[in-house]
């Protein structure tokens, strides 16, 4: 091929480009990889619950209006939504109306309805109606109630199951129903995210007593409502969802919360709501209860031993894991408390690769490297966690807002396992790109504005390994013969796409995830690497 000046000139410009914008990227990315303490010290809203007669409680307008609703996804792959809600004056109808035209519902579900006692409070008429058959990636239109009192919101059906599909999640912990809450998910609001995964501690209703634990479960329904009536919330229980007030007879755990948020748990083979697993676009997420026994042959062990099996990472290549208790924290708050849950299942989490873990429960927020401790039983082995490619990023998110207050005591030295740890109230976003990364990116509530605070690019290790695609001797190959191989190399792909576009981004993010998988595996090939990285990019563009 003979080169013209011009093209000559865009190979320049092009490696120009790409070597100022890797040198800013590289500037920009490296407080997310570093290991911190934040000095950020809040003074802003008292960890006190809003009033009930604050307008964020308010009931809906006429007789018997459906309040508190909520949605959750009612099946295994996204193609249904569980629907919720609360009357108060009578059952009334637990139908739902819906369609894909706003005020035209050409199709209705029935539902059931349920309610319960706690001490002498009396919950109003709790309604669950599961909506399914639905279409993927399709905007619904749903109506409930009846008659002038009859309320109408929609929702989003997320894309078809498939490994490059991008999605955006928000991630909610400890959340409570203070003016901190109220921040935490007003900002929530206004990020992109489609779908919630919460981390459990819903109401902290259990910090009332008698009536009241009733009367404030309620005022959080409504307190929710403003997102979780438009877009699914993917629930896990906390320890404040316990409730086990034996001074008032009751004694039956997680009575509210299991009577208040139905989970699609029978769809994943689950004996247990508390514990259950769905698929979300490209994303499958694993749901674990902290406060159910999970030790070797319990139900819960036994159900998680069969679903990671069911993990099928050709069609949702992330893994993602849901629990309240965290496995690796350094705060002073319920230091070690999920060292049993760490035993029991780490060595499953770094042999099926998962991605992600997040939780709650330390009034904080922390994020770790990937490391593990497999070695380590108690009794014997090196009691450190050391870096581990196969495991996942822990993430520690029970910094919602409730007003227990933040948990300010981290342990010094900061351990090399912690990259980044704050005492502050905020929500995280996980956003999906495709198959292989996905940016990460926590959010402090401060002085009332949200503030972008820690982030970073998150590999997906499954991908890395299985396709291939960081090999050198692969990328020797020529440009026609990489499209044609057997696993088309995802890559690629995006290389063609992103000079196409001028998306530099992609092409530096993946840039970055090879040299640091070569300086763990192989750190001769670094500059190898760089250098057909650079090759490939620019025979792609001259070639187009």
């Amino acid at each position: 091929m003979t080169m013209t000046v011009a093209t000559m000139m865009c190979m320049c410009l092009l490696l120009l480009q790409l070597s100022i914008t890797f040198f800013v990227f590289m500037c920009c990315v490296g407080n997310g990889n570093a290991r911190i303490t934040s000095a950020f010290v809040r003074s802003e809203f008292p960890s006190v619950d809003i009033p009930l007669d604050n307008k964020v409680f308010a009931v809906p307008k006429g007789y018997n209006a459906p309040q508190q609703v909520h949605i959750t996804q009612g099946d295994y792959d996204g193609k249904a939504v569980i629907i919720s809600w609360v009357t108060t004056d009578e059952p009334g109808p637990s139908k739902v109306q819906y369609g894909t035209s706003e005020k035209t519902y050409y199709y209705a579900a029935e539902g059931t309805t349920t309610n319960y006692t706690f001490y002498k409070y009396q919950s109003g008429y709790i309604h669950h109606c599961l909506v399914d058959g639905l279409e993927f990636d399709t905007k619904y239109y749903y109506k409930i109630g009846s008659g002038n009192s009859s309320r109408e919101f929609w929702f989003q059906t997320p894309p078809e199951i498939d490994p490059d599909a991008p999605y955006i999640f928000g991630i909610i912990g400890d959340l409570g129903q203070t003016y901190n809450s109220l921040s935490t998910l007003e900002h929530y609001m206004h990020s992109e995210g489609q779908t919630v995964l919460f981390v459990g501690d819903l109401s902290y209703a259990d910090r009332y007593q008698y009536n009241d634990v009733g009367v404030r479960w309620d005022t959080w329904g409504r307190f929710v409502e403003q997102s979780a009536a438009y877009q699914p919330w993917i629930w896990s229980a906390g320890n404040h969802e316990i409730e086990y007030m034996p001074y008032m007879g009751e004694v039956l755990p997680f009575k509210s919360y299991l009577y208040r948020f139905p989970t699609p748990y029978a769809a994943s083979k689950s004996s247990s709501p508390l514990w259950y697993a769905i698929r979300r676009a490209s994303a499958h997420i694993i749901v674990l209860s902290s406060y159910s026994p999970f030790v070797t042959y319990t139900p819960q062990w036994l159900w998680l031993a069969e679903e990671f099996k069911r993990v099928n990472r050709e069609k949702t290549p992330w893994l993602i894991v849901l629990m309240h208790v965290p496995i690796y924290n350094s705060n002073e708050a319920h230091f070690m408390e999920g060292e049993s849950i760490r035993a029991a299942f780490e060595s499953w989490f770094i042999l099926n690769k998962v991605d992600i873990v997040f939780a709650g429960h330390v009034h904080a927020y922390e994020r770790s490297y990937r490391i593990s401790n497999i070695h380590y039983s108690v009794s014997s082995g090196d009691p450190y966690p050391v870096p581990d490619e196969s495991a996942p990023v822990y993430i520690t998110v029970g910094d919602g807002g409730n007003q227990e207050g933040l948990a300010g005591r981290f342990r010094d030295p900061q351990p090399d396992y912690s990259a980044f740890r704050e005492a502050s109230y905020g929500h995280s976003t996980l956003e999906i790109k495709n198959r292989t990364h996905a940016f990460y990116r926590w959010n402090r509530n401060s002085d009332g504005k949200q503030v972008p605070t820690d982030s970073f690019v998150l590999h997906n290790q499954y991908c890395m390994i299985k396709y291939e695609i960081f090999s050198v001797e692969k990328y020797a190959l020529t440009y026609i013969y990489i499209k044609d191989t057997k696993y088309h190399l995802y890559i690629i792909q995006d290389f063609e796409r992103g000079i196409k576009s001028y998306k530099i981004f992609d092409l530096l993010t993946n840039l970055i995830t090879c040299i640091r998988y070569y300086v763990l595996v192989n750190p001769s090939a670094v500059y190898v690497y760089i250098c057909m990285y650079i090759y490939i990019c620019v025979y792609i563009y001259i070639v187009n």
